[in-house]
């Protein structure tokens, strides 16, 4: 006779890790918004400023890129977790699709903010090798 004692059952596992995927999901949808917001609060105001320089959107790119990367990663997470009790075929499958897909967003992702950071890198390299810019008016 063997005696099994169930810490937490199946079902009392699934709502806890139902709670835990919400509450990580929440956070990717959180910092995306966030990012975006931020993004597009610099973004107004370099064109209300007049400063629309590719290098200063570059910028503001390539940190919208980071928060976005970053959400994803918190929206994976989040699909991980939903599929860490008792998964079925089905719920693996979808894993896998949905794994792939945010993989190949993260990696164009990633792609796309080295190019922006070189680009930021050497706009820098530019500005100093030009040296200081003489004052408006100044002649």
């Amino acid at each position: 006779m063997t005696v099994s004692v169930e810490l937490l059952p199946e079902s009392g596992l699934r709502e806890a890790i139902g709670v835990l995927v919400r509450i990580v999901e929440t956070a990717g949808a959180l910092i995306i918004f966030i990012g975006a917001v931020w993004a597009f609060a610099r973004f107004a105001a370099a064109l209300l400023r007049g400063r629309g320089q590719a290098g200063g959107f570059n910028r503001i790119r390539l940190t919208l890129g980071r928060f976005l990367a970053l959400g994803l990663e918190f929206q994976l997470a989040g699909d991980v977790l939903r599929t860490a009790v008792a998964p079925s075929f089905t719920e693996i499958g979808q894993l896998a699709a949905i794994a792939a897909i945010r993989t190949a967003l993260n990696f164009f992702l990633g792609r796309e903010i080295a190019q922006e950071r070189a680009e930021v890198a050497a706009d820098q390299s530019e500005e100093r090798k030009a040296g200081p810019r003489p004052a408006e008016g100044a002649r």
